[in-house]
């Protein structure tokens, strides 16, 4: 009893309970505890849940940026694909749904049917990348697409993905330990992401006429190597070679049509040299390789004489968009707070980009003007003020009197001045602007890692003194001549590395034997077409959309390190109706390509007999005007003339399935153009 008493009594100490007529006096004092622990408790969760409704409080107010954001974006995407969806289960016969009949469906229909293989070449940034060695924070990622596809590892590893993305700053090659290579076959650029055709609508319609594997190829390729290391390092151009004889021989020994686009128009050109030069720097295919084995070229959207977005992406890692977005919401981009340095980690990578430099204007002011003169100079971007009338192939007249196109101008563009600082500076008679030697300027011997304590070097612009980022503001103009003096100053390695395989100028003699080098091969002013008269060049481009022609720049505020010193002046803008629009002029072309650089060579260049084009290769110029789609059911639209999207648009993948189903320029209406390529080209002084 006296033992159950004691177990009762210790009970009562570890689990306080009143009982009177048991342990009296050990109750009365643990009672005194327990309201001590019970007031001590209250307070507690008084004051916790007091600091749980003051969080609750201030949290909205410290994230509602970013929920707004993150809510925007989620209810945008979330109607995109249910107006998507809608539009895809939606009856054909349903009013204002009526599916448009593909080309491919209508010309089979007619008969059309395949007769020449055809190999398909991408341009930059649209083929697909896939790993195939890394770094530890690449576990997991063996054969899978950093670049392309879903994009899905950039935002779960956003610092590993741009790591290996990039090449050596030496070599231009990979990287020690890291191996990334272009994905292979059709899927590698059918589409870019979920839903963003590139090649695709075209393949598709290629194979309702009846192409299938064995007579439709996609060449792709590393796009961020230069072209020849494409072959040193993959043997891509051997293995292009072979494919296209592999192709000519199994289809009965009918020649290859070849459809490059944007870029891929000048890999195609470096091609051509390389297949007919002797090893070891070409493949060996003699001279007449090209003309036994290729029909025609049907150029999309190319980049022939350079893109002036190229300039920019190299100066300050951005272009007009992303300037405005820049200059909108700061943040997004570059917050100090979040310690994002998105421009700087952009063109730490890119610079290791060597393809990047074969997209710089070639030509130098014959083709791109000087101070005071332009091709383009009277263009208007007035559009309600522009008259396009459709063009035929015997329709060679193309002055103002045939209603071609009405300028009216209300301020003349000083086009031919690539980088203006400053808005003044981009409209000052040349007479006006400071007289520096630009070589002399740039060339002195200003202090170098102007702050040391910056650590690690990012971009060539951490070892450049604030001096020399002065001098290059208070120089105010660069045409295309003096532009690369100054990024040879700005990218001295990058530049280095990439002028090494490639070359901006213009032939003085084409005969003499240092044009035989690879660097010139790329260049259409620096190199001859091959001796191929049966050959056929197509250049089908759009127009009506303002492209970047030249920027207005200023110095950035930023003195922090790691920064870079230069940006975009988006608060530049012209009258209404000026080309001059957020810090960039505008001019004619599929907004990523101008007018000059996409037609010039097919309607001067190139046509007829020249010493570009020994043997006369028939040129044709085949331009879609952009018509913007009515509806956001419409998706890009079916009569596109942007630079991606033109892939989609019915007349210009007719044209293509005529011409690999054996039509020839003539047969398909010869040259089709809308814009001022012709204008434009007679006002180029250029030895012919």
């Amino acid at each position: 009893m006296a033992a159950s008493i004691l177990r009762l009594c210790k009970l009562c100490y570890a689990q306080p309970v009143r009982f009177s007529s048991f342990c009296f006096q050990s109750s009365e004092t643990n009672n005194k505890d327990e309201a001590g622990a019970e007031t001590r408790k209250w307070d507690y969760e008084v004051k916790e849940k007091q600091r749980i409704k003051d969080k609750k409080k201030r949290q909205p107010r410290e994230r509602r940026c970013i929920h707004n954001c993150c809510w925007m974006i989620g209810f945008m995407c979330t109607s995109w694909w249910l107006l998507l969806f809608l539009y895809n289960i939606l009856p054909p016969a349903f009013t204002g749904f009526q599916v448009p009949e593909s080309p491919g469906t209508r010309l089979r229909r007619e008969g059309v049917s395949p007769l020449h293989p055809v190999v398909l070449v991408p341009g930059i940034v649209t083929g697909g990348l896939e790993l195939w060695e890394g770094r530890p924070c690449a576990e997991g990622l063996f054969r899978k697409r950093l670049w392309g596809g879903s994009f899905s590892e950039i935002f779960k590893r956003p610092m590993c993905v741009l790591e290996h993305l990039s090449l050596d700053n030496e070599t231009g090659l990979d990287p020690r330990g890291i191996r990334v290579r272009a994905v292979s076959g059709l899927a590698a650029v059918d589409y870019f992401a979920p839903g963003y055709f590139v090649w695709a609508v075209l393949i598709k319609n290629l194979a309702k006429i009846g192409y299938e594997g064995k007579n439709i190829h996609m060449a792709a390729y590393d796009w961020r190597l230069s072209f020849q290391n494409t072959q040193i390092r993959d043997q891509a151009l051997s293995r292009l070679k072979s494919k296209l004889e592999l192709m000519y021989a199994i289809n009965g020994n009918k020649k290859v049509i070849v459809v490059p686009h944007s870029m891929g128009s000048i890999y195609f050109l470096h091609f051509m040299k390389w297949v007919e030069t002797p090893p070891p720097m070409g493949g060996g295919g003699g001279p007449s390789w090209c003309a036994t084995h290729i029909k025609a070229i049907v150029n999309i959207g190319p980049a022939f004489l350079g893109v002036p977005k190229a300039v920019s992406s190299i100066f300050s890692a951005e272009g007009k968009d992303v300037a405005y977005i820049r200059a909108m919401a700061p943040v997004v981009l570059e917050s100090e707070i979040l310690g994002l340095q998105t421009f700087e980690h952009v063109m730490r990578v890119s610079r290791s980009w060597d393809s990047l430099i074969s997209l710089l204007p070639k030509g130098g002011e014959t083709i791109w003007g000087n101070l005071d003169w332009s091709p383009e100079d009277g263009h208007s971007c007035d559009l309600t003020k522009k008259k396009y009338l459709h063009s035929t192939a015997g329709d060679t007249n193309y002055n103002n009197s045939n209603g071609n196109i009405i300028f009216q101008v209300k301020e003349l563009m000083k086009y031919g001045r690539i980088i203006s600082f400053g808005k003044e500076s981009s409209e000052l008679p040349s007479s006006d602007l400071p007289g520096h030697d630009i070589k002399e300027l740039l060339h002195r011997d200003f202090p170098t890692n102007f702050n040391s304590s910056c650590g690690e070097v990012w971009t060539e612009y951490d070892e450049v003194s604030r001096e020399s980022i002065r001098k290059i503001a208070e120089n105010k103009a660069y045409t295309v001549q003096t532009l690369y003096d100054l990024l040879r100053f700005v990218a001295p390695k990058m530049m280095r590395r990439a002028e090494a395989h490639f070359s901006h100028g213009i032939a003085d003699n084409l005969d003499n034997p240092k044009y035989d080098h690879y660097k010139y091969w790329s260049n259409p002013l620096e190199t001859k077409l091959p001796v191929a008269p049966d050959l056929e060049i197509y250049c089908l481009y759009g127009v009506g959309l303002p492209t970047e022609r030249s920027y207005i720049y200023k110095t950035s505020p930023s003195d922090k390190c790691k920064s870079i010193p230069f940006r975009i002046d988006s608060s530049a803008d012209g009258e209404t109706g000026s080309c001059l629009k957020n810090g960039a002029h505008f001019v004619d072309g599929d907004d990523t390509v101008p007018v000059v650089s996409a037609g010039y060579m097919c309607a001067k260049g190139w046509r007829g007999k020249t010493r570009f084009n020994p043997s006369g290769i028939a040129t044709y110029v085949r331009e879609y005007r952009d018509k913007r789609p009515g509806s956001l059911l419409e998706g890009r639209g079916t009569e596109s003339g942007a630079h991606v999207d033109i892939m989609g648009n019915v007349a210009l993948m007719e044209d293509v399935l005529r011409i690999a189903a054996g039509a020839t320029g003539a047969q398909i209406g010869g040259d089709r153009i809308y814009s001022d390529i012709m204008r434009m080209s007679e006002r180029i002084s250029l030895q012919l």
